[in-house]
């Protein structure tokens, strides 16, 4: 059982301690190569696992065939480029009949779907080759709307034309613009530089239209997707390679070809580090700073510059790719081919790691959570291990008190968190399942005593999700820690991944219960509100539960719990110098003023550019000014004394991959804000 974030990775929640048996055998080959000719028989099988197994079932009606239809055609067609009105027309029916054809084993339509889908991707691909050949201009009279939000279909392929050649031109004037802050010397130079810039955005449009194609077995599989989410967001299907990708987000060791990857200011994805020991490693080619250019696995090239985010992740992630080709650029310009073979490695950067966090003579610990991992595939460590870990050796120097850092934490495993619990408080209930039947299942500690009993401060934001959110509730409903931060996403509900029936190589994850706090009620929807709200950029614009039109939503049960609350009288007072604090800062001010500057980016469309260079170049200098101002103000370095632990030190002392993490870490806490905070009242709670 899982509780997570998102349903990539972007990443599940276990369920209750207790263990819920596989309710279905695997059967033949012969009736996976059924399911995979007709559709419907996979759907029917998807749905009838839903109907009595999801927490709140929904029937397949006209309102499901309503929710697929819309939003398999957004996931197919996110921006509306692709599809014409007059496209639509070939399946104006399917909208409410979808529940109709699969009841009647009929599921032609998506054959029909997928027939024009590949037809549209076809005509996308071919205008942009014709417009490549054409004398294909430097500037328009015509101008550009630009928006957040998702245009209406347009009526034909006319217009399609049209749309193109703009966003093309408006593309090339915009990597123009971007490439230098002169604007003089641009536009002296504007040929030469608009000859480069043309070949190079024709050639990346064209790469990633290429990559819209989808085989019937890849499009089916987003639809089997898509049905699912009409339960909730986080019912999902999974072939094996996607299953493979989710759990290797919640698991501490992975395969691994041994690189860390990031993404420079001319969006290319280059090497960031190199981990010891792993295949990238023993090659004695790769180094830190290489561009990757190109993958290929099984004969199949992946451009790393077309491929999305999701399907890099999925190669470098997923135990389906045990061995590929890549090719790497240095910096000279030299381009090598280098073969890649995944080993398990523990991954570093996804693993709980402390610091020592000093403010005049008070020595504070600090212990950051990425996610709530755990072992699989005889995986040796999980977070409870890990954080336990942590507290000993920070124990060892006597900190004067404990910051937890949840922040971007999209959950994980119930269990872990559970665990993670139970370290910090004495005895008790942590939550509460529930499930369809409304069954109440507390889930407690039974373990008396605490690894750490002083004061804690715990950081949330929102994109804490799930067992992080399960772990801030417990910490707040106890009073045993002082929440700061954001609220966070809000999905309190457990899922856990089924087999398919019939099948070995696909699979359905479940939401099968809700979770609520000791007190009864559930962030679910809503989120966890911090005890003490913390300013922060791009609050509003972060992609919360209540985002999604199919969550559960938030109730409150009747629990009867008995539970004994920490004791410290002086939580509530610091609570409230530090709400005053954050009122009055200069901080708060800065944040609030770049927050509302760029707010109208996000929730309105653009005036209207006219596609020429010195428009675009002045639209693109506006935007630039106010996106460098927040950068300047994320880097902004507070004066926070961060030492490591003893044990720590020494571990490092040999070992440059290991200093290089902790040095780039260091530097990313000096930037937190919220960190600030939670020093100072830690400070306060200390006499």
């Amino acid at each position: 059982m899982y509780l997570t974030q998102n349903n990539l990775n972007t990443k599940p929640l276990k369920s209750s301690l207790k263990t819920i048996r596989h309710l279905f055998l695997f059967f033949p080959v012969l009736l996976i190569a059924q399911s995979e000719q007709n559709p419907c028989l996979t759907l029917t099988r998807i749905n009838d696992m839903l109907q009595k197994m999801h927490y709140k079932p929904k029937p397949m009606d006209d309102s499901l065939s309503v929710f697929v239809y819309n939003n398999f055609l957004t996931k197919l067609d996110e921006n509306n480029r692709l599809f014409t009105e007059a496209d639509l027309e070939k399946f104006k029916d399917f909208k409410y009949n979808i529940d109709d054809f699969i009841a009647n084993k009929d599921c032609s339509f998506l054959d029909v779907m997928h027939q024009c889908y590949t037809q549209v991707v076809n005509r996308y691909v071919q205008a942009i080759t014709n417009l490549n050949t054409e004398n294909f201009p430097s500037s328009s009279s015509e101008n550009i709307v630009l928006s957040r939000k998702s245009f209406p279909y347009l009526k034909n392929e006319s217009e399609l034309q049209t749309l193109y050649r703009k966003r093309i031109l408006f593309t090339i004037l915009r990597e123009i613009s971007e490439s230098s802050t002169n604007k003089d010397s641009l536009a002296a130079n504007f040929k030469s530089i608009y000859a480069e810039r043309r070949a190079k955005v024709f050639e990346k449009f064209l790469c990633k239209a290429n990559n819209l194609h989808l085989t019937k077995e890849e499009f089916t599989e987003q639809f089997y997707s898509v049905f699912c989410s009409y339960f909730d967001p986080h019912s999902d299907y999974f072939s094996q390679k996607s299953k493979s990708s989710f759990f290797s987000f919640i698991s501490s060791d992975n395969l691994s070809f041994g690189f860390y990857i990031s993404q420079n200011n001319n969006d290319e994805i280059f090497v960031a580090e190199i981990l010891p020991g792993s295949s990238a490693y023993s090659s004695e080619k790769i180094e830190k700073n290489d561009i990757l250019l190109k993958i290929t696995h099984n004969q199949t090239e992946y451009i790393v510059d077309c491929i999305s985010v999701e399907k890099l992740f999925e190669i470098l992630n997923s135990d389906a790719y045990k061995t590929a080709d890549f090719t790497f650029k240095k910096v000279n310009g030299t381009v090598y081919n280098v073969t890649l073979e995944k080993k398990i490695l523990k991954d570093v950067q996804n693993n709980v790691f402390s610091f020592i966090v000093k403010n005049k003579d008070k020595k504070f610990g600090y212990i950051k959570i990425p996610s709530f991992y755990t072992t699989f595939n005889n995986g040796k460590s999980s977070v409870s291990q890990d954080v336990a870990e942590e507290v000993f050796k920070l124990n060892e120097e006597k900190i004067d008190g404990l910051i937890i850092d949840l922040q971007y934490n999209g959950g994980g495993s119930l269990e872990e968190a559970i665990r993670l619990s139970s370290l910090f408080i004495d005895i008790g209930p942590i939550a509460v399942m529930n499930d369809k039947k409304n069954k109440q299942n507390a889930l407690k500690d039974f373990n008396r005593g605490t690894i750490y009993s002083g004061n804690m401060v715990v950081l949330v934001n929102g994109l804490s999700a799930s067992a992080s959110e399960l772990f801030a509730n417990a910490m707040q409903d106890y009073q045993r820690a002082i929440v700061i931060g954001n609220t966070t996403l809000g999905k309190a509900s457990m899922q856990q991944v089924f087999p398919l029936e019939n099948s070995d190589n696909e699979f359905i994850k479940i939401t099968l219960e809700k979770i609520y706090r000791i007190t009864g009620k559930s962030n679910q929807y809503i989120g966890l509100d911090p005890d003490v709200e913390i300013p922060s950029l791009l609050d509003d614009q972060m992609p919360r539960e209540k985002s999604n039109p199919s969550a559960l939503k938030s109730d409150e049960i009747d629990v009867k719990l008995k539970y004994q609350l920490f004791k410290n009288q002086n939580y509530s007072a610091a609570i409230q110098k530090s709400r005053e604090r954050i009122q009055n800062a200069v901080e708060s001010k800065e944040i609030e003023s770049l927050n509302t500057q760029i707010k109208p980016y996000f929730e309105s469309s653009f005036a209207p550019i006219t596609l020429n260079f010195e428009n675009v170049f002045d639209d693109v200098s506006k935007i630039n000014l106010i996106w460098n101002e927040v950068k300047n103000y994320s880097e902004k370095e507070y004066p926070i004394q961060i030492e490591q632990n003893k044990v720590d030190l020494e571990y490092q002392k040999y070992d440059e991959f290991l200093k290089t993490i902790s040095a780039t870490r260091s530097k990313a806490l000096k930037q937190n804000f919220t960190l600030v905070e939670a020093i100072t009242i830690l400070t306060d709670l200390r006499p």
